[in-house]
């Protein structure tokens, strides 16, 4: 049998701290990986101390981790894919068990579920609200998708090449750990998760996150796929909120009309109609795109298909 090419691919902005030690530890995991640093415009000498680590360097100009991914996995070929975080985070030693389980079981996606280890700095392994903020999207993304991912956000993966060479890679920023999560649940692909240790950051390094923004980012992300993926479930939702204001509005108008015979609010009345109008259209619209959003599926895992399997 044939040794699978596997692929380390590490992200990076301003890790110069972090990043030696990380490759350090997956190219000791994963002594026959090739480990791939993209530089993303760092300001400091992080591509200089991932070089003299052992990795091979690349750069990306455009700024953004989605933008890094793209690159990475339009430009490299394997069978496995190891991506995690430059920062010094997430333990390498689950590393050749996620890519055994990804080869033996022949999966799509093994996920990270990170397990706080408990440190020695102030703010620890999650910074305020990321774990709070984490629970609610994972939440919201496993009601939709099905509840068969707990950690969304996590920037551990091992990936096949099935699942790499079909991934869209749209974001441009850190919501793109939303995409994979969707991208494989969307298409029913074969995944696991395994609990893999996070720690906190090593001093002097400093997350690029930003809690409220990025979060809001990853929230927006959620909501648009769920429109593209899940037209019927989202327009529905609309038109039953639309038309229970319309009710609303509209029930005393008809009320007073019952027992009077005039209509004293007539703005009222046209206001309800108008409401109740849009969440008949929301309706059709979700019937409409739900047998598009069909065949873009149906399409996907066609090219998803198409594509063989590592098999040795």
């Amino acid at each position: 049998m044939s040794a699978p090419r596997i692929a380390v691919l590490i992200p990076c902005f301003n890790e110069e701290v972090a990043i030696s030690k990380v490759v350090a530890d997956f190219r000791a995991a994963l002594p026959g990986a090739d480990v791939f640093v993209y530089d993303n415009n760092s300001r400091d000498n992080t591509a200089a101390a991932a070089q003299a680590a052992g990795a091979v360097v690349r750069h990306e100009m455009l700024q953004g981790k989605g933008h890094v991914v793209r690159r990475m996995f339009a430009d490299i070929e394997a069978d496995a894919y190891v991506l995690v975080d430059g920062d010094d985070t997430y333990d390498a030693s689950p590393a050749p068990e996620m890519v055994r389980r990804l080869l033996d079981e022949q999966l799509d996606m093994v996920n990270g579920q990170r397990i706080e280890q408990a440190g020695e700095g102030p703010i620890g392994a999650y910074r305020r609200g990321h774990r709070t903020g984490n629970l609610v999207l994972s939440g919201l993304v496993r009601a939709v998708f099905g509840d068969r991912i707990q950690d969304m956000l996590s920037g551990f993966r091992v990936f096949s090449r099935r699942f790499v060479k079909t991934f869209p890679a749209l974001a441009s920023g850190f919501e793109t750990e939303t995409e994979f999560t969707i991208h494989a649940l969307d298409l029913m692909m074969p995944l696991a998760e395994m609990p893999v240790a996070y720690r906190e950051r090593p001093v002097g390094s400093v997350s690029k996150l930003r809690t409220y923004s990025d979060g809001l980012r990853i929230l927006r992300t959620v909501v648009v796929l769920v429109k593209e993926e899940r037209p019927l479930q989202f327009f529905c939702a609309a038109g039953v909120v639309l038309l229970l204001l319309g009710i609303g509005l509209g029930l005393p108008v008809v009320i007073t009309y019952l027992h009077t015979g005039l209509v004293p609010r007539l703005p009222t009345a046209v206001l309800a109609t108008g409401v109740i109008m849009i969440a008949m259209l929301s309706f059709t619209c979700g019937l409409i795109l739900d047998s598009v959003a069909r065949a873009r599926k149906e399409a996907k895992r066609l090219a998803y298909l198409a594509i063989p399997r590592w098999n040795g």
